[in-house]
């Protein structure tokens, strides 16, 4: 694998390429950053670091789903005619896909994947932010504060003009793209430090000074309903707020080569509202 030493967009960067992270001094992306914060450790990210995560067949849809609804490309797919994986000769065959480093995929799920897409392809707004430009783009920069070398990988990318503003969309399947519900899914999975990860790629790297970012959420059961979002900038500005922590987490753990998990004693309070819940305990109590 080739290695990276200069700040910019890479186009044939495979995914296994640059999750298996081509800088030699090593990079940080927002996953990573993320696993650096509470609830997690560094401790937990500098494990995870040392022992990557083991392919999940839960990954096979998602990355399904991004070949066929971004690129219209089937060919890293092995359609496998079974109604599941039941069968010895079904898993026989999905094994094979792995070893040939395809992506095993049932033709019942193919099918469901191609409706996504036309779905997204008809929708007015989700069609056209991924009309020109190109899929799956690795961005590498450095961090002007702290030195420490970033990485974020486009799902899609459009073509950059000085002209208009650029909207960067990440492609999100969910089982529900009603906005209200997606807030709490972007919480819980901090999607909002994407947002200005992804902006500061392009911002930082002086590619374009007028930058937007958007979720394409798309629904896995039929009619695959399209929703677009935009995170407002309280939501943004406590992504970029974590982001800077993390990336001097990063950087002193780094330099310093400490990992620390939970240090000391650390007191607690209990969640809201079980003192109310306890004091309704026992007043009722016999």
């Amino acid at each position: 694998m080739s290695t990276i030493t200069e700040p910019g967009i890479y186009d044939r960067l495979t995914n296994a390429e640059y999750h298996a992270d081509p800088v030699p001094s090593g990079s940080l992306s927002v996953s990573g950053a993320k696993k650096l914060l509470a609830p997690s450790t560094p401790a937990a990210f500098k494990y995870a670091l040392d022992h990557p995560q083991e392919h999940k067949k839960a990954f096979d849809y998602g990355t399904a789903a991004h070949s066929i609804v971004l690129e219209g490309d089937e060919s890293g797919l092995a359609i496998l005619d079974f109604k599941d994986y039941r069968t010895k000769d079904a898993q026989d065959q999905q094994a094979k896909a792995y070893a040939e480093g395809k992506t095993p995929l049932l033709t019942k799920e193919v099918a469901q994947v191609r409706e996504m897409a036309d779905a997204i392809r008809k929708h007015p707004i989700a069609g056209r932010l991924f009309g020109a430009g190109k899929p799956e783009q690795s961005a590498f920069w450095q961090d002007p504060e702290t030195g420490v070398w970033r990485r974020a990988r486009f799902d899609w990318l459009p073509e950059i003009s000085s002209s208009r503003r650029l909207i960067i969309p990440d492609y999100k399947t969910s089982v529900s793209a009603d906005p209200y519900k997606f807030a709490k899914t972007c919480w819980d999975y901090r999607y909002h430090m994407q947002d200005p990860w992804y902006r500061d790629a392009i911002t930082q790297m002086g590619l374009h000074d007028d930058v937007a970012f958007v979720f394409v959420v798309q629904e896995k059961t039929a009619p695959y309903t399209v929703n677009v979002i935009e995170l407002d900038i309280t939501a943004v500005r406590t992504g970029r707020d974590l982001n800077r922590r993390a990336l001097t987490t990063y950087a002193h753990c780094a330099a310093n080569n400490e990992w620390p998990d939970y240090t000391g004693i650390t007191q607690i309070s209990l969640p809201v509202g079980a003192e109310y819940e306890a004091e309704r305990i026992l007043d009722n109590a016999a």
